[in-house]
């Protein structure tokens, strides 16, 4: 059983009718990827969603109640029945978990006392080497410390984890890791601190975690198919709280999803990521070189799942339907403000979809209409002249405007030398990245080989 699974089954049927005042809850996703997420997880998508008056508050708060009533955040749950309910009373049950909580919480603080003392002492920790079976003898024959005393720190740093101590848990868990002998229960928690690193918004060690998790789940004769297939899909869920929030995380999710074994999940049960490769392809300049990837499954889906944003590259790319595009963008907009992955983007996604619809029509055309255009583009008139002046300038286009007569006159257009090596070079960076830390593990257990014959 991994760290704080099995998975909250947050069904699709949990929530009532939508909000009428929210027209873009059809595309609400909530339920979807809420299925894949340990419940922790899940509580900012209850946050954002009652921020946005997405469904009614009450049903919310009560999400809300029935997450954290399987975790150890009682006092929490307390807060928020009385809020939903206008009391100051609690049923006697909550009362019941909390001191079941408290007593839990004593014995659990007792039994990883010894080991967590020790880790608190800077001066001892740095006594341990890179030598995993040396380090155990050291706690053993100095410090009394057995594999009861690291078993017991896994089920404290749950516990942390549980009780929304995620700062804990991370540290806890990683020196668990350092220190397990099991490979099932280190696997379990690597999980366990991956979701501690999403919670407290340490990208960057995030990413790292996600690396040595694909690499386990990747490896073969570990995982039965369909185990390996689950496994899959929760990493490319929780996968999204990286992507959207770390630096790289753009590159990265194209990299992944493009995978052909991630790939193959996506189609086999998790159609709704096709928003988030879709929104990150068009929001990433660098990567237009995947576009056709993207049309080629946005297409062989289309039967099974669709959305303003996946409609709208099939309009523009595989119709060219300009008028069908300009409805869905404004389509696009709405929906971008409402998801929680990407209400941040969703500017830098309507600049660049008008890019998209720009360049597509003057492929097409060599004399253009800027009156046309611009309603093309939901623009008006003189805005629209502006933003084609700039776009030429910045993307040194070959064009020119003539404003007596309100047009623009395109050139040919040829690929640059840059486009070309891109198109070469694709997936390369997430690639390059997973050789780097394949190479930096190998020479860790290289350089910890010499301490094991001393």
């Amino acid at each position: 059983e991994l760290f704080s699974f099995p998975l909250w089954p947050f069904s699709q049927g949990f929530f009532g009718e939508p909000n009428m005042a929210s027209p873009t809850s059809q595309y609400e996703l909530t339920s979807k990827i809420g299925c894949y997420l340990d419940r922790h997880l899940v509580f900012p998508l209850l946050e954002f969603i009652q921020l946005k008056n997405t469904f009614p508050e009450n049903e919310v708060l009560q999400a809300k109640i029935e997450l954290l009533q399987k975790t150890n955040m009682v006092d929490f749950a307390m807060d928020i029945y009385k809020n939903l309910n206008n009391t100051e009373d609690v049923p006697q049950e909550m009362t019941d978990r909390r001191h079941e909580v408290v007593k839990k919480l004593k014995s659990s603080q007792e039994g990883a006392a010894p080991l967590v003392q020790f880790l608190s002492n800077g001066n001892l920790v740095k006594q341990l080497r890179q030598d995993k079976a040396y380090n155990l003898q050291y706690l053993a024959q100095e410090h009394k410390i057995g594999a009861e005393q690291i078993e017991a720190l896994y089920s404290f740093a749950q516990f942390q984890f549980d009780c929304g101590n995620y700062s804990a848990a991370q540290e806890f868990l990683y020196h668990y890791r350092t220190l397990s002998t099991s490979n099932e229960r280190s696997f379990s928690a690597l999980w366990g601190k991956f979701a501690a690193d999403i919670l407290m918004q340490d990208w960057e060690t995030a990413l790292e975690d996600m690396g040595r998790l694909k690499e386990v789940i990747d490896a073969k004769n570990i995982f039965t198919p369909l185990n390996q297939l689950q496994q899959r899909m929760w990493l490319l869920h929780w996968s999204l709280f990286v992507f959207f929030n770390h630096e790289n995380g753009r590159n990265a999710i194209i990299d992944l999803f493009f995978q052909d074994k991630y790939m193959n999940a996506i189609q086999t049960n998790a159609h709704h990521l096709l928003r988030y490769l879709a929104a990150a392809v068009v929001i990433n300049k660098r990567r237009r070189n995947m576009l056709k990837d993207l049309i080629r499954v946005i297409q062989q889906e289309s039967y099974t799942y669709s959305d303003p944003i996946t409609e709208f590259l099939e309009c523009l790319f595989v119709r060219y339907d300009f008028e069908g595009a300009q409805v869905k963008l404004r389509e696009c907009e709405a929906v971008l403000k409402e998801d929680f992955f990407l209400n941040t983007v969703w500017e830098e996604f309507v600049e660049n979809a008008r890019l998209f619809i720009f360049e597509t029509y003057c492929r097409i055309h060599q004399c253009i209409d800027i009156k046309m255009l611009a309603e093309k583009l939901n623009m008006d008139q003189e805005a629209a002249e502006l933003w084609i002046v700039k776009l030429i300038r910045s993307a040194k286009l070959q064009a020119k405007i003539d404003s007596k007569a309100g047009t623009v006159i395109m050139g040919a257009q040829h690929a640059g030398i840059y486009e070309n090596i891109i198109e070469k070079t694709r997936a390369l960076s997430f690639r390059t990245y997973e050789l780097t830390s394949v190479m930096m593990r190998h020479s860790t257990f290289a350089e910890a080989a010499p301490a094991r014959g001393m």
